[in-house]
Order: C-alpha cells, then structure tokens, then sequence
C-alpha cells in the first residue's frame, strides 16, 4: 500500500521553529515531486514548498522564502520541512503529497498524507 506519513508537528511560539517530516511506504520517492502543502482554518489549502526528488529543484510560496527549507534523505526516502521564525499566520495543517510531475498545483498530486497540526501562539 502507498502512503505517505507526516510527522513533526507541534505547538511552538512565535519566533520558533520546527521539522516536519515525511516518509514514505510501498514506494520510492525517485522520479517523483514532494510538495508540502497546508490549510488554515477557514482557508483555502495553499503550496507552501516542493522539491524535485530527481534533481534536487526546490520552490517555496513568497511568505515562506528566507524562513523554511526543504531538503531530502534519500536513504530515509524522507523529505523535510525546516520551518524557522514561525509566524501566527504559519498555524495550519501541514500536508505532504507526491506527484509525478513538477507542480505547485494540488490537482496533479497523486497522494496524500493525513497532515499534521502546525500552532504558532503568541
């Protein structure tokens, strides 16, 4: 069975930081795009990060660059979400997804994870 399976999580205050985690079952990254995505209360779900698993490309929405990182263990079959400087408005549910295809869009990612509750308080 193919699954992917967020981890990391947490309540953390403003200025703070955290990693979030996913993991992959039943398949292997390569070839594949890994998107973070999250949803806010009330809100539309939103791209926040993806990488290329093949060649290492990464792209961040604007209100994230310069605080988060993601980056990949190939040897894990795990990829990371370093979040930094953690804002209020960063409080959502945290969604990984793969896709075969380099997309910001939801619609062209194949699996998803369950999430994983992000809170920022102040």
């Amino acid at each position: 069975e193919v699954q992917l399976v967020e981890s990391g999580g947490g309540l953390v205050q403003a200025g703070g930081s955290l990693r979030l985690s996913c993991s992959a079952s039943g398949f292997s990254f390569d070839d594949w795009t890994i998107g973070w995505f999250r949803q806010a209360p009330g809100k539309e779900r939103e791209g926040v990060s993806l990488i290329n698993y093949s060649d290492g490309t990464t792209d961040y929405v604007d209100s994230v660059k310069g605080r988060f990182t993601i980056s990949s263990d190939n040897a894990k079959n795990t990829v990371y979400l370093q979040m930094n400087s953690l804002k209020l408005g960063d409080t959502a549910v945290y969604y990984c997804a793969a896709a075969e295809v380099e997309s910001r869009y939801e619609d062209e990612y194949d699996c998803w994870g369950q999430g994983t509750q992000v809170t920022v308080t102040s």
